[in-house]
């Protein structure tokens, strides 16, 4: 699955729900626990295969559409299965309102696949035209 913008992610930031300077997450994901549907998922419950706690967006920025953060770090990510993509949400506390943004696991993200060793791992963005991603 190549990366790409959830539907209910660009519906949400055109009708107003979702606002980039609020509060922005991303997870670690084991692609062969699940396999996206951008048009069908929703809601970060319809999720399978979240390797690592979700990490808070630091350092937001955004011109002419173009999202971008500070690198991503896991800190001390237990030992597991390889991670290949990474879940971009609007944070809830509840996982059945927390609305799926996207998911990248190509081109937006530097260092995937990774497979934690205990250690921290950190994500870097791309610093090509699209950043983390592009409305």
């Amino acid at each position: 699955m190549a990366a790409g913008l959830y539907d209910s992610g660009r519906e949400g930031f055109l009708v107003g729900e979702i606002d980039w300077d609020g509060p922005i997450r991303v997870s670690l994901i084991d692609e062969a626990l699940y396999t996206p549907s951008l048009a069908n998922h929703k809601f970060v419950n319809q999720v399978a295969g979240i390797i690592a706690n979700s990490v808070n967006f630091t350092g937001k920025t955004n011109a002419a559409g173009v999202a971008n953060a500070a690198s991503a770090v896991f800190s001390t990510v237990p030992l597991g299965n390889a991670c290949a993509g990474l879940l971009i949400y609007q944070w809830a506390a509840d996982s059945t309102t927390a609305r799926l943004i996207a998911y990248i696991n190509t081109g937006n993200a530097t260092g995937l696949p990774v497979t934690p060793n205990g250690g921290d791992i950190t994500v870097n963005w791309d610093t090509g035209a699209n950043k983390v991603f592009k409305l």
